[in-house]
């Protein structure tokens, strides 16, 4: 089964079959662009590759694509100890096999974990300099099942928001679209995942932020239900919201880093039961067809209802009419005063300054003690000044409006649970965020995600297609308490049945360990079919940017004159919208550079990027020409 939200995109887009995802060869280096965890393990097994080549193949496409080509800039910290762990985690294998799906996998983690061998800036430049004494409890779990902790990934400074704004690294670029955001707090981490820079990562979500990148960045994020996953050695936001968990890009890949990482932990009271919920594998769980006779609740209070949420709202009522044909069954579901009750139960305002604070006195070494010197000496993004300015305003908690924001959560929890009780529901479905994702600097407004920090129930986003422009969408799926494995095989079956994942143009495979070469090409019009006009355009483009550098030109007699030179992509023998205007009115010749989008670079692909002539004689149009690549 296919999807028009999915479509077949040659060149820039590939199409991942993880099933057969297949950890190649580019000449002496392994390719793991793309691939799954269980191929790379089979490629381990089999001897045709090591942990440590893992590692190098990693390696090299960061270098190629994080700060140079695209320039990411998803990583802030590579691990100078993963090649030597590597090595040492190679030899265990030869001498006492695997331990497990993660022995020797490199995975990347969000800089607001603890690592003992690495800093932990929370993406803050006040703390670029803490050096953690021990790790993270979920990070403890991953080196003790085998994975390689590769670096750190970029975050929305001290994960107080969803764009990725960071006064210590910058901004973070969405691979699919270079001027847009990767979604945060957790960008870094889905922006590298889905660029190849790891096989899969860890995140952490306080309203959205584990979900909101994978929406993003076509991956598939899961927020479990509060307490089965330890938030210990994590910077907090809100240590009654926080959760910390993976993103990937299938779903066997989420499910296998979920495996090594959930669990109760003594310095976490909240998962103190958490074992009583846990199954022996969320993999070995994993099984198909689980969205036959599926009722999925629709809630359509979340849909967009405005010009610049139309497309949204289109994409995911169109995955939920797949899910249909899948065999679910889907019901409108409306819970009463719902947006009200996410609103009033969010407590951030009340936790965050005050677990920050207690966060940096348990390590004494901490360059700074409180927000309010943060503050105080200027070390913090611009664009998060006022948000930290309002919640440090007050000396203590107000407890009166913290406990009912407590109570309020108990409500939502309540209506939510009645709600999917009453509609016979097992999943409440809807878009991740009502608009796609913003252009770097801008505000992302309208947000669905805080349902289930709200209520502490899990969600799990996986992709629900691209928008015209080859932007990704995501679709949410809310559980029930626990119901972590339910929702991992819903997204296993829709995964498998309409293979959603594409990759980003802007950092495809390696070629010989370098990223590929620029392609140049030609488009004429010829004087015989412009009106005795013509025109010529050459241009060299840049695969991983889409900078397009060109130079154009054009001859036409005297009493003639050029209106415009265009790009416009031709479409079942029609052209459409101008896209670009390369060559001006009255202008004979123009050169410079663009930027082409995803969905452009597609269109070049495929023949369907035309230059278009338009003079006085012909104001119409005077003739067109497909772009030719000639390398």
């Amino acid at each position: 089964m296919t999807s028009a939200a999915f479509p077949a995109l040659p060149d820039v887009f590939l199409t991942a079959d993880h099933d057969a995802a297949d950890a190649s060869r580019d000449g002496n280096k392994i390719n793991v662009h793309e691939a799954s965890i269980a191929a790379l393990q089979d490629a381990m097994r089999s001897g045709r590759t090591t942990s440590r080549e893992l590692v190098d193949a990693y390696l090299a496409r960061i270098n190629a694509y994080d700060q140079h080509g695209p320039g990411i800039n998803a990583i802030v910290t590579v691990n100078p100890q993963a090649q030597a762990i590597a090595d040492a985690l190679d030899a265990e294998r030869q001498t006492s096999g695997p331990r497990g799906p993660l022995h020797g996998i490199p995975l990347l983690i969000k800089d607001n974990y603890d690592t003992a061998d690495m800093p932990t800036s929370g993406g803050s430049l006040a703390l670029a300099s803490l050096q953690p004494a021990r790790d993270a409890f979920q990070v403890a779990k991953l080196r003790k099942a085998g994975a390689v902790i590769l670096g750190k990934t970029t975050m929305h400074e001290l994960a107080a928001g969803i764009t990725n704004a960071s006064s210590l690294t910058g901004p973070t670029r969405n691979p699919y679209d270079l001027r847009r955001v990767p979604g945060g707090s957790s960008g870094g981490t889905g922006a590298a995942v889905a660029a190849s820079f790891a096989a899969a990562g860890m995140g952490s979500d306080t309203s959205g932020s584990i979900r909101v990148p994978a929406a993003n960045q076509n991956l598939v994020g899961i927020r479990v239900t509060r307490g089965l996953s330890s938030r210990a050695g994590v910077i907090p936001l809100s240590s009654t919201m926080d959760s910390a968990g993976p993103m990937a890009r299938c779903v066997h890949d989420l499910a296998a880093v979920l495996d090594a990482t959930v669990g109760g932990d003594p310095d976490d009271a909240s998962t103190l039961d958490a074992d009583a919920h846990i199954p022996p594998s969320y993999l070995d769980g994993l099984r198909d067809n689980a969205l036959v006779g599926l009722r999925i609740g629709v809630l359509h209070d979340f849909f967009g209802e405005h010009a610049d949420e139309d497309e949204v709202s289109t994409i995911v009522r169109r995955a939920i009419r797949s899910m249909e044909a899948l065999g679910a069954i889907a019901v409108d579901v409306h819970i009463p005063n719902l947006m009200a009750l996410m609103r009033d139960s969010n407590v951030i305002h009340h936790e965050f300054k005050f677990d920050l604070a207690d966060y940096l006195a348990r390590h004494e070494d901490a360059p700074v003690g409180s927000l309010t010197q943060i503050l105080d000496l200027g070390l913090n993004q611009e664009q998060l000044d006022g948000i930290f300015r309002r919640r440090n305003v007050a000396s203590q908690r107000d407890e009166a409006a913290y406990q009912a924001g407590l109570a309020k959560r108990i409500e939502l929890r309540h209506a939510v649970d009645e709600a999917m009780q009453t509609n016979g529901v097992e999943v409440l479905v809807y878009p991740m965020l009502r608009k796609k994702p913003v252009i770097i600097g801008e505000i992302q407004s309208e947000l669905n995600c805080p349902l289930s920090p709200g209520s502490g129930l899990p969600a799990l986003c996986m992709p629900a297609g691209f928008t015209a422009d080859y932007v990704p969408v995501g679709i949410d799926m809310l559980g029930k308490a626990y119901a972590e494995q339910d929702l991992l095989n819903y997204a296993l079956h829709w995964e498998r049945a309409i293979q959603p994942r594409r990759a980003p143009f802007s950092t495809p495979p390696l070629v010989n360990g370098r990223a590929p070469r620029s392609r140049s090409g030609i488009a004429q019009i010829d004087a015989t079919t412009a009106g005795g006009a013509s025109a010529s355009l050459r241009y060299d483009i840049d695969p991983t940017t889409g900078v397009m550098r060109f130079n154009a030109a054009v001859n036409h007699a005297d009493d003639d004159a050029v209106i415009a030179l265009t790009l416009q992509r031709w479409t079942d023998g029609h052209a459409g919208p101008v896209q670009l205007t390369l060559l001006k009115a009255g202008k004979q010749a123009a050169s410079g550079e663009v930027s082409l989008r995803a969905d452009q670079l597609a269109a070049l692909a495929q023949g369907n990027l035309h230059v278009h002539l338009y003079t006085r004689r012909a104001p119409l149009g005077a003739g067109h020409a497909s772009l030719v690549r000639a390398g």
